[in-house]
């Protein structure tokens, strides 16, 4: 019995001592997880900055907001970044650069657009001075020259005659009663008929029923502003006339540029109109409003136009040269082609791994812009990889994986269904176009097509400066120079180009409405771009310029001679709305 107490001890021992070792074991399992458990360690972001990517929770170092877990798709990526393959980065030929840091002075020329605006300084009202009725207007036209003294209208005044009636009464007086005689005089004066005129009446004796109204100033009609047999007030406006010996040269200049204007700063004007001339001006007016819909200031310069060579409402670019950046060790500068501005926010594409194709929409604050370089204040940082060419290409892969993007701001599904989706493989087929649907031409279909290059501008210009009439002439005159060129030989999607171009322009020829003529040239300039990147060479560099807003938000094309972004789809809406994606050497 003694020796069956002894191996019951010693059993019971053993099961004690093993529950205690047991449960060792698993506290240090709990302590130290396994190697691929850290491997999967969850990473912290900020909402509005997610570029920040912490291992553990706690504040923004941008913002201060409380940073969340990061969400990581199958592939593991973070949310907001997303893949291209090396194909499609070929196709569009995206380009990439590392930003550093600079403490070098930078200089060199900031360049405007703007138009020729009425100096309103110089503008005169021309009113009735009396109530009554026009009998004749002799003012027929907007535009017309009109000089100081010259007839304006001739008006029945009911008072003007009983005034002239009472001056001839007043007149045989004049002996016996000077104060009435020069009492009635004077309120003749008063409806501003001159001396000779007050003596007219009194010399002959007759009352004039139908009274002129001469011009006070000498200017052109800018404004007719009543018709013959308006019946008027006095102090009503029959006619606005403008004096354009002087004009205005108004220019928008964005926000991160206003540090570096300043009154009586010089400014070299050039013009469509006269290419190989330029003139010289100074600023005399900063806007001190912000225009909250463009983000811009207007910047404004007063041209003498004693010749008449500025016409208001002409488009004009003006540059300052000699512009310095400040000194700084954290100064970035970047390509402003590597920018894209919604009006709210300018956005950078940002390749986040080195050896990969991953990228990531990255929201910047900029600074000033000088010559082709623009500052970056905050948003990227020294070291980091950008996009510069190709970025609209690289914006519509996003939007086609549900990432954020331009047009969609917090990411997820931006264009749902087949017009959506349809609509982004648009954009990325018109930065394609080249690569994807080479075409064929003969050398005499070449030639002749260029030469209907010119009549394309100008219809360009037309709907840029929103000219219905204009564009539906210079439309005309592209139907008549198309109608002239032999496609009898082209193949059949080039045939197909063809036709669409030569459809589109019957349609802006015969239609008077602005936005249905733009709506047409979106479709003519898919084509245009189309043919003209199969060409071999052209005389001068032609651009190919994209608004990603225009056409619904599905972006649009369209050829221009200038590097200058002047937005035909938008007009003064939108002027400078767009970038340069391609150039046709």
């Amino acid at each position: 019995m003694k020796k069956y107490v002894i191996y019951l001890l010693i059993l019971i021992l053993g099961i004690v001592a093993g529950g205690y070792f047991f449960s060792n074991s698993k506290e240090n399992t709990s302590a130290h997880p396994p190697i691929n458990a850290s491997i999967n360690q969850e990473m912290w972001t900020c909402s509005m900055h997610p570029q920040i990517m912490q291992p553990e929770p706690g504040d923004c170092p941008i913002c201060g907001m409380e940073l969340i877990p990061a969400e990581t798709g199958q592939d593991g990526l973070a949310a907001g970044q997303f893949t291209m393959t090396a194909n499609a980065l070929a196709l569009a030929n995206v380009q990439t650069m590392v930003i550093g840091a600079t403490s070098t002075n930078v200089s060199g020329t900031i360049n405007l657009s703007g138009n020729i605006a009425v100096n309103e300084e110089a503008i005169a009202v021309q009113a009735s001075y009396f109530d009554g009725r026009i009998e004749k207007l002799h003012v027929n036209y907007e535009g017309q020259d009109m000089g100081k003294g010259e007839l304006l209208a001739s008006i029945y005044a009911p008072e003007l005659v009983a005034a002239q009636q009472e001056l001839l009464t007043a007149a045989s007086l004049k002996g016996s009663q000077p104060q009435l005689y020069q009492a009635v005089r004077n309120k003749l004066k008063l409806w501003k008929l001159t001396e000779k005129q007050i003596d007219g009446i009194e010399s002959s004796g007759k009352v004039t029923e139908s009274f002129p109204v001469y011009a006070t100033v000498s200017g052109t009609v800018s404004e007719v502003m009543s018709a013959e047999g308006d019946y008027v007030k006095k102090g009503q406006p029959i006619v606005k006339l403008s004096d354009l010996s002087t004009v205005w040269a108004e220019f928008d200049a964005y926000e991160s540029q206003l540090s570096v204007f300043k009154k009586g700063q010089n400014i070299r004007i050039t013009t469509n109109a006269y290419p190989n001339k330029s003139f010289d001006g100074k600023i005399a007016f900063i806007d001190p409003i912000l225009d909250n819909a463009t983000r811009t200031v207007t910047v404004r310069a007063t041209l003498k136009n004693e010749e008449d060579i500025f016409k208001p409402g002409m488009f004009v670019s003006g540059a300052i040269e000699g512009i310095h950046g400040g000194e700084s060790e954290t100064e970035l500068l970047v390509p402003t082609s590597a920018i894209m501005w919604t009006g709210e926010r300018s956005l950078v594409y940002v390749k986040v791994k080195k050896d990969e194709p991953v990228f990531e929409m990255r929201e910047v604050m900029l600074g000033t812009r000088i010559g082709e370089q623009i500052q970056v204040t905050s948003g990227l940082e020294a070291g980091e990889e950008i996009v510069t060419n190709g970025t609209f290409t690289v914006d519509a892969a996003a939007q086609l994986q549900g990432k954020r993007s331009m047009m969609n701001k917090l990411g997820g599904k931006s264009m749902t269904g087949h017009e959506g989706h349809a609509g982004m493989q648009q954009n990325m087929v018109l930065n394609n176009h080249n690569a994807m649907m080479p075409m064929k031409f003969s050398e005499s279909f070449e030639k002749n097509f260029k030469e209907v290059l010119p009549i394309y501008f100008r219809l360009k210009d037309a709907l840029v400066a929103g000219n219905t009439e204009r564009s539906s002439l210079e439309a005309k005159a592209m139907k008549d120079a198309l109608q002239n060129i032999d496609n009898s030989e082209l193949g059949n999607m080039e045939k197909d180009r063809f036709g669409k171009i030569t459809e589109m322009i019957k349609a802006i020829t015969v239609n008077q409405d602005i936005e249905n003529q733009r709506s047409h040239f979106v479709i003519l300039n898919e084509n245009m771009v189309a043919i003209a990147s199969s060409f071999n060479s052209f005389e001068k560099t032609l651009y190919i310029q994209q608004c990603p807003m225009a056409n619904s938000n599905r972006g649009a094309v369209w050829l221009s001679m200038d590097k200058d972004i002047k937005n035909p789809y938008f007009g003064d809406a939108m002027l400078t709305c767009g970038a340069v994606i391609d150039s046709l050497k």
